[in-house]
C-alpha cells in the first residue's frame, strides 16, 4: 500500500496502527502499457558485485510489475474486481497496489518477552506482540553472499487452505569471519540502576554479560559507561581497553540498584558522553540496557526520542537496545531503537544474556548496511491477494524504496532478516510470481547499492509441512505470534493456521527435525500457550 507524509517526530512515513494489520488485493488486470512504462522509470546504478539496479525484467522480458516504480502516491489505475475477505473493518489496499515496502528489522526483543510471560505463566500482552521479531529469532540456512552487502533467497510453500501459501523472502549478510576484520568499536554502555533493577535476573545479569564481553572485545576498542536512576552520571569516560580491562570490570562490579527510573536523562547523558568520545572510523554505538519504565524526570516518548536523533543525524551514532525485567516497557524501548538506527533484543537469563554480548557480539557492535529497506513486487497475473506478515511499524512508502533520506534500517554482519507473506495465488495460474529487491546503504561511504531475488509459481513446495525444516520453523513461529496477537478475535486468522494445541504438535515435531535447542524452546512457549488458552 502507498503511504504518504512523515510521521512529524520520527520523519518515517506514518506508522500504521496494529490493527490494520492489511490483507491486501491485487487488481486483476494492469495494461502492458503501464508495466512497460515502469520498466523505463528505475535507477541505473550497480553494486559491487554488478547486480542489476535498474528495475530491469529478469524473467525473460515478460512484462510484470517492477520493483520500486516512480510513479505519484494515489494515482488510480484500475478498478478493484477482487472481493476482499475477511473482517470488514480491515484495512485493504488501494486499486490496484501489487507492491511491498518496509524498512528492515532485526528485533528480537518481542519474542524473547513473550517466552518470558508464558514462562511466568502468563499470556503475554497483545500489543507486545510482533510476528517478524518471532520470526528473525531464528537461525536460517540462506546462502550467504560473497561480498558485502545482502544475498537474496526467495521461496515459499502451499497450505492447507485453497490457493493460498507461505512466501518467504530472506535476507543474509556475510558472517564477521567472512567480513574479515572488523573496525574498532567504542561503546557507550548506558546502564539502569533503578530500584527495579534489584529484581533478580536484571542488573545483577547484565553486569555478569558486560563482564564477560569485556574480556572478549578487542585492545582498540573502547568503552564508556554511563548509569542512570533518578539521575544520571557518567562514571567511565570513554577509555580504550588496552591495559584499563580491569577499570571496566571495576566499575561494572560496582554498580548497584538505587531510586526511580530517569530513562530520559540516561539517553541525554549517554549520547552526550559517546558524541564527546567519539571515534573517527570506528563504529560509535550506544547500549541502553534497561526495563525501560521510564517513571521520572523526562518521560514523553517523543521528548527523549529527539535526543537519540540528534546524535543519528549529526554523529552517525547508532543504539543497541537490551530489554530485562518481568515488567518490560517494550513499546519504548522499541522506538528509542527504531529511532536510533538500531536494534533491540531482550534477555531473561544469563544463556541468552552471553548470547547477546558474546557470541552474537559483532554482529551487534558493527554494522554492514544502513537504512536498508526491502520491496516485494507481486505480480497480478498470479497473485489475487497477499499479506506482510507482521513489520507493521516498518512500513515504506512504495515510492520510497530508492529514496535514501528515507529511514530504514541497520544491518550488522552474521544477520539474517526474514518475511514472511500470505499469498493467494490465482485458480491454475502459473509462472512469475514475485520478486524481492534490498537496497541499502554502505556504513561507511553511504553508497547505494541493491540485490534482487525472484520466485515461480512452480517453485513453491507443495506442502508447507513437508517443505524444508527452516521454513516450518517460521511457519510454526508465524501462527503463534498471529494466534498471541489476535486473541479471541479469529475473524481474520492467517490462511493454513492450525489451532493452537495442533500447533504445538506440530511445533514439537519441527524442534526434532531441526535439532536446535531455540526450537525447543519455541515449542516449549507453543505448548505453554495452549494450555493458558486452555
Amino acid at each position: 500500500m502507498t503511504r504518504t507524509g512523515n510521521d512529524e517526530h520520527t520523519g518515517r512515513p506514518r506508522r500504521q496502527p496494529r490493527s490494520g494489520r492489511p490483507w491486501r488485493p491485487v487488481a486483476a488486470l494492469i495494461g502492458l502499457t503501464l508495466a512497460g512504462g515502469l520498466l523505463l522509470t528505475g535507477c541505473g546504478a550497480s553494486d559491487s558485485n554488478g547486480s542489476s539496479t535498474d528495475g530491469s525484467n529478469k524473467s525473460g522480458g515478460r512484462g510484470f510489475p517492477q520493483p520500486a516504480p516512480n510513479r505519484t502516491s494515489g494515482t488510480s489505475q484500475g478498478e478493484q474486481k477482487d472481493t476482499p475477505t475477511g473482517d470488514a473493518s480491515r484495512e485493504f489496499a488501494p486499486s490496484p497496489d501489487y507492491l511491498s515496502t518496509f524498512a528492515l528489522d532485526v528485533d528480537t526483543a518481542s519474542y524473547g518477552y513473550a517466552r518470558r510471560a508464558l514462562a511466568d505463566g502468563r499470556l503475554p500482552d497483545a500489543s507486545t506482540v510482533r510476528p517478524e521479531e518471532f520470526v528473525n529469532s531464528f537461525r536460517q540456512d540462506y546462502r550467504r553472499p560473497d561480498g558485502n552487502g545482502f544475498s537474496v533467497t526467495v521461496d515459499g510453500a502451499r497450505t492447507q487452505e485453497k490457493d493460498w501459501s507461505l512466501v518467504r523472502v530472506g535476507l543474509a549478510t556475510r558472517t564477521a569471519a567472512q567480513s574479515g576484520k572488523r573496525p574498532p568499536a567504542a561503546l557507550t554502555f548506558v546502564i539502569d540502576i533503578s530500584g527495579s533493577m534489584g529484581e533478580p535476573g536484571r542488573l545483577d545479569l547484565a553486569q555478569d554479560a558486560l563482564g564477560v564481553m569485556t574480556d572478549r572485545l578487542r585492545d582498540d576498542d573502547s568503552v564508556a559507561v554511563v548509569t542512570f536512576s533518578d539521575e544520571a552520571r557518567t562514571v567511565l569516560p570513554m577509555t580504550r581497553l588496552g591495559h584499563h580491562r580491569d577499570r571496566v570490570h571495576d566499575v561494572i562490579r560496582g554498580l548497584e540498584p538505587t531510586e526511580s527510573t530517569n530513562l530520559g536523562a540516561g539517553v541525554r547523558t549517554g549520547y552526550a558522553t559517546a558524541v564527546k568520545g567519539l571515534r573517527e572510523g570506528a563504529t560509535n554505538r550506544v547500549v541502553l540496557i534497561s526495563d525501560a519504565l521510564a517513571n521520572t524526570g523526562e518521560t514523553d516518548a517523543d521528548a527523549i526520542l529527539e535526543n537519540i536523533s540528534t546524535a543519528r543525524r549529526e554523529h552517525g551514532i547508532t543504539l543497541f537496545g537490551v530489554g530485562v525485567g518481568s515488567e518490560y516497557g517494550d513499546a519504548l524501548m522499541e522506538r528509542l531503537a527504531d529511532k536510533g538506527d538500531g536494534h533491540t533484543t531482550y534477555v531473561s537469563n544469563p544463556e541468552d544474556a552471553r548470547k547477546v554480548f558474546c557470541e552474537q557480539l559483532p554482529q551487534n557492535i558493527d554494522l554492514t548496511a544502513r537504512d536498508a529497506k526491502a520491496q516485494v513486487a507481486f505480480d497480478p497475473g498470479t497473485v489475487k491477494q497477499f499479506r506482510l506478515i507482521g513489520y507493521d511499524d516498518r512500513q515504506v512508502a512504495d515510492e520510497d524504496f530508492r529514496n535514501d533520506r528515507v529511514d530504514g534500517g541497520e544491518v550488522g554482519p552474521g544477520h539474517t532478516v526474514t518475511a514472511l507473506y500470505a499469498v493467494r495465488t490465482r485458480p491454475g495460474a502459473s509462472g512469475h510470481l514475485a520478486t524481492a529487491s534490498v537496497r541499502w546503504l554502505d556504513p561507511d561511504t553511504r553508497a547505494p547499492h541493491e540485490e534482487s531475488g525472484q520466485l515461480e509459481t512452480g517453485s513453491l513446495d507443495e506442502d508447507l509441512w513437508t517443505s524444508s525444516t527452516r521454513l516450518q520453523v517460521d511457519a510454526v513461529a508465524a501462527y503463534f505470534a498471529d494466534d498471541l496477537r489476535t486473541g479471541d478475535d479469529k475473524a481474520n486468522p492467517l490462511p493454513g493456521a492450525l489451532p493452537l494445541g495442533e500447533l504445538a504438535d506440530r511445533a514439537r515435531r519441527v524442534a526434532s527435525a531441526a535439532e536446535d535447542k531455540a526450537v525447543d524452546d519455541l515449542a516449549d512457549a507453543v505448548e505453554r500457550a495452549s494450555g493458558l488458552m486452555g
